[in-house]
């Protein structure tokens, strides 16, 4: 089977998944009466729908690593998958909920990204930006790695690519944490009403060191392979 249609199969199982995704999130969201999060009172207490919720979260990516793992022929190949599925499922999870609920209206709207270990809050466009990293470095990885010939970013690109993947966490549960002496109530109840652009930036730049890595050495074997085939034809 050739990469593209590898890509093609793991993309279409992330956005299948996507869909459901959405659709179990609207139906928790209309039992609460939260189809838009971002309201007074955004995480108020259902019981035993929180602790499910969490779990739910943690099986969905333990579903994306699984497809991942079984698509690639290789531990790198393996991951890139992984990251095209996490990428491609998080884009179209909102995708198919505006097309569900008129929600989100723009890029711009705030939503509750994930529950582990405090909520993470941000608009729809920083999630959807990590994604598309995400869905960008896995495929060049996917599609030039090679057993003989790997292609994997460098040991310094992945220490900024940490150091980004730490910042950008940090934006998104930096009110969770200012608030987190108030108790649970207070996490629960937290309604955030500005977003650290400026360091999510530098956040998100330091997370592309790697996709930048990785293109310059597709690049130099490219020139490689090309020289390569000029030096045969001369002889």
């Amino acid at each position: 089977m050739r990469e593209r249609t590898r890509w093609l199969i793991v993309f279409i199982f992330a956005t299948a998944m996507a869909w459901m995704e959405s659709a179990t999130v609207v139906y928790l969201r209309t039992l609460v009466g939260r189809i838009e999060p971002h309201q007074a009172n955004p995480l108020p207490v259902s019981v035993g729908l929180g602790q499910t919720e969490i779990v739910r979260e943690a099986a969905t990516l333990i579903m994306l690593l699984t497809v991942g793992l079984l698509a690639g022929r290789t531990w790198r190949s393996r991951l890139g998958y992984a990251l095209i599925a996490f990428g491609a499922w998080d884009i179209f999870y909102y995708v198919f909920l505006a097309v569900i609920t008129g929600w989100p209206q723009s890029i711009m709207d705030w939503d509750v990204l994930f529950l582990i270990p405090l909520p993470w809050w941000g608009p729809v466009i920083a999630p959807a930006s990590i994604a598309a990293l995400m869905v960008i470095g896995g495929t060049l990885v996917s599609w030039f790695d090679r057993p003989a010939r790997p292609i994997w970013p460098g040991r310094r690109a992945w220490l900024l690519n940490l150091s980004g993947v730490v910042m950008a966490l940090y934006v998104f549960m930096a009110d969770a944490i200012r608030v987190t002496s108030g108790g649970v109530e207070a996490v629960r109840k937290l309604l955030p009403t500005a977003f650290n652009w400026p360091l999510f930036i530098i956040a998100l730049a330091l997370m592309a060191v790697p996709i930048i890595d990785v293109s310059r050495k597709i690049w130099e074997r490219g020139n490689e392979l090309t020289a390569n085939k000029r030096i045969s034809q001369l002889s």
